[in-house]
């Protein structure tokens, strides 16, 4: 039967060709990515191996050959690990980033040069190969099959699939090199990159024949932090995260008492590219003294957690635990419990120690530990110690503790805006009467700000209040307003107001005039009970509300056209003469808070009307 020839994805090709031109500088990785799967398959097949010894059959110890052929110019790796069926090879070889390889593709078409940190984030993996490789072939054969298969390719944009006779079980990846490519054919060449990379991998990795593992095979974790280098630490990082980058920190502890267990886990210090992906899965491996059992133990981490890679091994869970029971297994909850207390007091620590690297840190996850604050009561008191925010009285990121610490004599809330954009936001006219008091608002812009601030409630005894409610009373501030001129408030502006109520009807919940505004007419809030603006338009475009709430439109007695608009309410005809001016002002309001007109034609006409009479 003639190999069946397939395409790679179309956006696939064009990844494939960004990573070996640009991870060219850092090539030996290749060897460190295909070793780092073998130790995969091997740890898989173990785990499996628990329930279904026959799997193992005759060959139940572990290993990683690799060995080199000068005559044919290849380099072959094999393991004894599970294995992949014909389905599974097309899945995992034929794709690539399958969540995230449209955003990255445009990640590096709007970068000058793509480099190596930017290609980390996705994890390429096997694919590394390509660097060094003119053609690759892998033969698999699933452990507890009788079938095995070949899998193909140049990598230029198609791969061949086809029946193979492979006796025993595993992966076998055999790597043709480039021309210019002979330092890797070199055994002392590839020892030192298996003793750079891979020293750490729990599976002995034996070189050309040799009965010595070219590497120490031993669980890293467990040993002592004073026995372990910063050179192993990070490569440890880069294999069991397979990544790039530098870890922004390392967390190495090991838990005594009622249940024992050891954690090596590590904050990545660049953002994933599916941190945001709906299924939040984390990146921590779950070991029984030492045997691997899952990369996905739910349970063990929380979701808001989910950036945090490494490995947590335990003492007490049996070996043959499967999945399914340790989803409400006590044991794992009380891990969770512990690691997740560890992990966000180190997180206080590395916030106080190193500030500027906490701000690069919070840029990159403090939205997913935001989602703590929404989800999880009991470590809201810690979270919201370690949450940093923009606001309009500093160009950095502040911390709550920093925002109290600053308030105003009267001052009794702590105030914030949701937007999209901190730039933006810092010129709402919602924030004119706080600058005027040399209040500090915080500028929060991530989706999930629209909900924290409501579930928290409060920080110690400081409530959280939208600048955008009606109501606040910033006359009970301390502090002069800063204001050039002081103008006094129009007189007849209860005329205005009830005419403005009359014209505008239904579209409105109320007019009202406000001492928040100081250079614009007017703005949006909403009523007390009634859900913040910007939340609610959220939620209506996620169809999650069908009947907007309506606004309080409230009026700045001060403005000039204001006060015009107030002595002409007086006179006879004010209604019609200000009809126009009313709705455009209302329009104007919701322009200024993101929102869209409802109407645009009768907008426009309106318009055209007013400039007519002023022309």
């Amino acid at each position: 039967m003639p190999a069946e020839q397939m395409q790679f994805r179309a956006e696939v090709s064009r990844l494939l060709d960004i990573v070996v031109h640009s991870l060219y500088s850092e090539k030996e990785v290749f060897l460190r990515e295909l070793i780092s799967n073998a130790s995969d398959a091997c740890d898989k097949l173990r785990y499996e191996g628990l329930t279904q010894p026959e799997l193992l059959g005759d060959d139940p110890d572990f290993r990683i050959n690799i060995s080199v052929d000068k005559k044919d110019r290849t380099i072959t790796i094999s393991d004894n690990g599970i294995g992949m069926t014909r389905d599974e090879l097309v899945e995992n070889l034929g794709t690539i980033a399958r969540s995230g390889t449209a955003a990255f593709l445009q990640q590096v078409a709007d970068a000058k040069k793509a480099d190596v940190s930017q290609i980390g984030q996705f994890g390429v993996g096997f694919y590394a190969a390509f660097m060094v490789a003119q053609a690759v072939e892998v033969v698999s054969r699933k452990a507890g099959s009788d079938e095995s298969w070949e899998w193909e390719s140049d990598g230029r944009g198609e791969f061949s699939i086809e029946e193979a006779d492979k006796s025993s079980r595993g992966t076998e990846i055999t790597i043709y090199l480039k021309q210019n490519e002979d330092e890797f054919l070199d055994v002392e060449r590839l020892r030192a990159i298996i003793h750079k990379y891979s020293d750490h991998i729990g599976i002995p990795v034996l070189l050309n024949g040799e009965d010595k593992a070219a590497n120490q095979a031993g669980a890293l974790w467990m040993q002592s932090k004073s026995d372990i280098t910063a050179e192993q630490y990070k490569e440890f990082y880069h294999h069991v995260a397979h990544a790039y980058d530098d870890a922004a920190l390392t967390l190495h502890w090991r838990a005594e008492g009622v249940i024992e267990y050891t954690g090596l886990l590590f904050v990545p210090g660049m953002k994933p590219f599916d941190l945001f992906d709906p299924k939040r899965q984390h990146g921590v491996k779950l070991y029984v003294k030492r045997v691997f059992i899952t990369d996905a133990a739910e349970g063990l981490v929380p979701p808001w957690l989910r950036f945090l890679r490494g490995v947590v091994d335990s003492e007490d869970l049996p070996l043959n635990v499967s999945r399914e029971m340790l989803q409400n297994n006590p044991m794992i909850a009380k891990m969770r419990q512990g690691l997740t207390k560890r992990v966000l007091s180190d997180l206080g620590k590395f916030a106080s120690d190193n500030p500027g690297d906490y701000a690069k840190f919070w840029e990159n996850f403090g939205a997913v530990l935001k989602e703590g604050l929404y989800e999880s009561s009991e470590y809201r008191e810690d979270l919201s110690k370690l949450l940093r925010c923009r606001s309009t009285a500093s160009d950095g990121l502040v911390s709550l503790a920093d925002y109290v610490g600053r308030m105003k004599p009267g001052q009794e809330s702590i105030f914030y805006l949701c937007g999209e954009n901190a730039e933006k936001l810092a010129r709402n006219p919602h924030l004119e009467g706080f600058k005027a008091k040399d209040v500090e608002v915080l500028l929060l812009t991530d989706n999930v700000d629209d909900f924290w601030p409501a579930a928290v409630e409060k920080f110690g005894d400081k409530a959280f209040k939208s600048v955008t409610r009606a109501g606040e009373d910033l006359g009970k501030i301390a502090g002069e307003d800063k204001k050039e001129e002081e103008k006094p408030a129009a007189e007849g502006m209860s005329d205005l107001i009830a005419l403005m109520k009359l014209t505008l009807g239904d579209a409105i919940k109320d007019v009202r005039a406000t001492d928040r505004l100081t250079s614009s007419a007017v703005c949006l809030t909403s009523d007390e009970g009634d859900l913040d603006i910007h939340l609610e338009r959220f939620l209506a475009q996620h169809n999650q509300i069908r009947n907007a709430s309506k606004r309080i439109l409230e009026v700045n007695p001060k403005h000039t056209l204001i006060a015009q608009m107030a002595a002409r309410a007086k006179q006879s005809g004010a209604a019609d003469s200000l009809k126009d001016v009313a709705w455009l002002l209302f329009d104007q309001a919701r322009l200024l808070d993101g929102d869209t007109l409802t109407d645009p034609v009768a907008f426009g006409e309106r318009l055209g009307a007013v400039l007519a009479k002023a022309v």
